[in-house]
């Protein structure tokens, strides 16, 4: 997404290198019985000359459906602004508006767009990413169709330079869906993103709705807030709108990816908080509680999972700004459903004062949460989190559905020449496990490349009402192929329930290691089972003398960034 360096200063100054057009009067025509151009897409950058040109293109190839597009140019300083400029040259629908001094964040620049826009409806785009085919044109004929002030449609996030993509809160857009008002649904807290929509530009403007100005990081958060508070009429398709271009080794990181400094995590809180006091503030109520749930279940457990690889500082500067922000909850938020991962994990933060159990909190912040053992229990005998925070009790998990709670499972590969086995161990949970009585476990390797699968197997556990149940399972790595596996269990119960769950990655008595093994069809094979951020087992697979060369130049350039 759109970066810009920290800069306080906030300047309204602009220049404009093309008139503005004048408004096009609503269901307006070109003379030819082709509908008038409604929307205008404002494309907001900053030093980002190596991709803003194919923003700027993706927006211009929606064709009638757009009749502007604004570039914002953040007054930058490699050269974007005298690119964008040859672009408008031979473009009559294409403006630049050229900031005199760097806002610093994303809100400044795309609300400079919001002002010179003059189409009926507008939306917004990152240098760095693109619009699909269509996408205008989708999100114009559902908010005409339906007469909504708001339409918004599915974003993926695509990781380069593998192309590997990834729906973002697809269930919100499985099918078209028309809402008289947000509380009617509220997941949509949780689609935080402002760039999947398109907007009336009266309903903006009449409601005075804007990004938060200058150096604000996680605008989207709030801008989205004020736009749910003002009770729009939606429409969501299930169309593809958005490519949100991923890219984990640029030289800058963008936004939401760099999150090494506490900093981060800061204006993250900030952001979240804002946005709860808006739709609280609305009378949203339940918006509002939805928005809190939404940080203990997203930003909470994605910190958490990263909060092990941190240093000390930071993890005791972390502990201490999230439990002050946990300590505005209240009782109705952590009363909602208790045995949730991310608000077990809020109350051990709020628990105890300095940081603790950091690998037993990466493991249940996981996706699907895993709780690890020990299981302990207060004098009474009632389920607790540990005998150093016997205030966080554990006793839901006695009553809750199996399904709905984190069980642990850890798994160990254990490469040989003659078959590579991997041994899954199935953790109790307070008795609730051997209630259900499990019976199988199958496991799938899933290449996170493409999301092809290899051939699955399956094990019965052994010996039964054991504690661990442990299963061993053949793996064929030949068949799988060079990538990056991912391991997914299926577990199965006596009372004919199932549960798809990932595995700790557990180290027995060595260490997670690469083992080069001779291959009859590739000559060699080097395999690294290796723990994700979260905790879980995975596996790398290279093949032959210039796979294994090009895992060794990765691993350089990982050690390099």
């Amino acid at each position: 997404m759109h970066t810009a360096p920290p800069d306080p200063r906030d300047a309204h100054r602009t220049h404009e290198t093309h008139q503005a057009h004048e408004a096009h009067v609503p269901g307006d025509g070109d003379g030819d019985g082709r509908p008038a151009p409604r929307a205008a897409v404002v494309v907001i950058g900053y030093d980002d000359a190596a991709h803003v040109a194919d923003a700027v293109r993706s927006a211009l190839a929606q064709g009638a459906a757009v009749g502007e597009v604004i570039a914002v140019d953040d007054c930058s300083t490699d050269g974007s602004g005298a690119l964008l400029d040859r672009l408008a040259a031979g473009e009559p629908r294409l403006r630049v508006v050229r900031r005199d001094t760097n806002s610093g964040g994303c809100g400044t620049p795309r609300n400079t767009g919001i002002d010179a826009v003059t189409m009926p409806y507008v939306m917004f785009l990152d240098s760095d990413d693109v619009l699909p085919a269509g996408a205008a044109r989708a999100l114009l004929d559902a908010a005409e169709e339906e007469r909504a002030e708001v339409a918004g449609g599915l974003c993926v996030r695509r990781e380069l330079p593998s192309g590997r993509e990834q729906p973002w809160q697809a269930g919100l857009y499985a099918a078209r869906t028309v809402l008289e008002s947000p509380s009617r649904l509220p997941r949509l807290v949780h689609d935080t993103l402002c760039v999947n929509k398109l907007y009336r530009t009266s309903f903006l403007r009449e409601h005075g709705i804007r990004f938060p100005e200058g150096r604000f990081l996680y605008e989207d958060f709030v801008f989205t807030a004020r736009v749910l508070a003002a009770r729009p009429r939606l429409v969501l398709i299930p169309d593809r709108v958005y490519v949100w271009h991923v890219r984990r080794s640029a030289e800058r990181l963008s936004l939401s990816l760099d999150r090494d400094g506490v900093g981060n995590w800061e204006a993250r809180t900030t952001a979240c908080a804002a946005a709860y006091d808006v739709l609280l503030g609305s009378g949203q109520r339940e918006l509002a509680r939805a928005a809190r749930a939404k940080f203990l279940d997203h930003e909470l457990r994605m910190y958490a999972r990263e909060l092990g690889l941190r240093d000390t500082h930071h993890q005791r500067a972390w502990w201490a700004h999230t439990r002050a922000h946990l300590a505005g909850y209240d009782d109705a938020d952590w009363r909602r459903n208790p045995t949730a991962p991310g608000r077990l994990l809020g109350r051990v933060v709020l628990a105890s004062p300095e940081p603790c159990d950091l690998p037993r909190l990466r493991e249940l912040a996981a996706r699907p949460a895993r709780l690890l053992p020990p299981y302990a229990h207060a004098p009474d005998g009632t389920p607790v989190w540990s005998r150093g925070l016997p205030q966080v009790t554990l006793a839901p998990f006695l009553t809750r559905p199996l399904p709905v709670l984190p069980l642990a499972l850890d798994a160990e590969l254990r490469p040989r020449l003659r078959g590579t086995r991997l041994t899954v161990r199935l953790h109790e949970l307070y008795g609730r496990v051997a209630e259900a009585g499990p019976l199988e476990v199958e496991a799938e390797w899933r290449r996170r490349e493409d999301g092809r699968t290899a051939p699955r197997t399956r094990a019965a556990f052994a010996p039964p009402g054991a504690d661990p149940w442990t299963a061993e399972l053949p793996v064929e790595v030949a068949a799988a192929g060079a990538g990056t596996w991912d391991l997914w269990l299926t577990v199965r119960f006596k009372e004919g329930g199932e549960r798809v769950v990932t595995a700790h990655a557990r180290t027995g008595a060595g260490r997670l290691r690469r083992y080069v093994l001779p291959d009859p069809r590739h000559g060699v094979l080097l395999l690294q089972p290796y723990a994700t951020h979260s905790g879980a087992l995975a596996l790398r697979v290279a093949s032959g003398a210039r796979g294994v060369m090009t895992v060794a130049r990765n691993r350089l350039r990982r050690l390099l960034h």
